[in-house]
């Protein structure tokens, strides 16, 4: 156990800078896309009130209050999400390639430790999986201070409505997909990314296993991955099948469980007895 705990300690230093950089970007491009639009949406009230003759009550009649929806739609704001989320994608390739393509040939140097295989599959997936964990605790907690900015920038009387965090999330679908409203849905949103990144793992271990069979085949796994979880679907589309939504649920969760199990078996499997030093 503790030389696993090890493991994802050296894997997550190793991405360090550049996830501390990722933070740093998400933080500064979002307050500053809340001071920038919030003075633009001001700017705009204020030439309509102008121009129209308006008066700050007529106004919301007419056009509708300010709320930190105006901010989550920007691209200042949802830019550094999609930016960590590409990032992490690409991660997922480069915390194995590295170790093979680096100037030392890394992974010889890993495999040779004295330890299970198994934990140097785990260590990397869980270590991805702990950053994006990070980024969503990072994304919760400067939230509620981003909205507060915003709220504190607007007059009251042009102010649709204070917004909690969940309202917030609700209304971004780039949010609601990283910040479930409830714990089913988190479970069901970050169960899906740990069943793709297995996959997206064990095609890896195939193409290092068999080289450019080994893409074939991994592109393969992958394929028949998808059609696997989205049989439920197809059935119901095709042969007139009907399920409820908890037996659709339920078969879902069977199918993504098994899935994951699998590919995680077959990937420590490949990395134990087909990938050498």
């Amino acid at each position: 156990m503790m030389r696993y705990i090890k493991l994802v300690n050296f894997e997550i230093n190793r991405f360090s800078k550049i996830y501390l950089s990722l933070l740093l970007i998400t933080l500064v491009s979002q307050f500053a896309g809340v001071i920038i639009v919030t003075k633009s949406l001001l700017k705009d009230a204020r030439d309509i009130m102008k121009e129209e003759r308006l008066s700050e009550a007529a106004y919301i009649t007419n056009y509708g209050g300010l709320d930190f929806s105006h901010i989550a739609n920007t691209f200042l704001f949802v830019g550094p999400i999609a930016l960590c989320a590409v990032a992490l994608i690409f991660y997922i390739f480069l915390i194995w390639y590295r170790d093979w393509l680096g100037k030392n040939t890394f992974i010889y140097r890993l495999l040779m430790l004295p330890t299970s295989r198994l934990s140097i599959y785990l260590s990397k997936a869980t270590a991805i999986f702990l950053m994006v964990l990070g980024l969503i605790a990072f994304q919760i907690i400067i939230l509620p201070m981003e909205n507060a900015l915003f709220n504190s920038n607007v007059p009251e009387a042009l102010l649709n409505m204070e917004m909690s965090t969940s309202t917030i999330a609700a209304a971004n679908r780039l949010l609601l997909l990283i910040i479930p409203s409830t714990f089913t849905q988190f479970l069901i949103s970050y169960g899906i990314g740990l069943m793709i990144m297995s996959i997206l793992f064990t095609s890896i271990m195939f193409e290092r296993s068999f080289r450019i069979k080994g893409i074939i085949m991994g592109l393969l796994y992958c394929g028949i991955a998808a059609v696997l979880f989205l049989a439920p679907f197809f059935v119901m589309d095709f042969w007139n099948f009907y399920l409820y939504p908890n037996e659709l649920f339920g078969l879902m969760l069977a199918i993504g469980i098994i899935l994951t199990g699998l590919s995680v078996w077959l990937g420590a499997w490949l990395l134990k007895n087909r990938v050498t030093v």
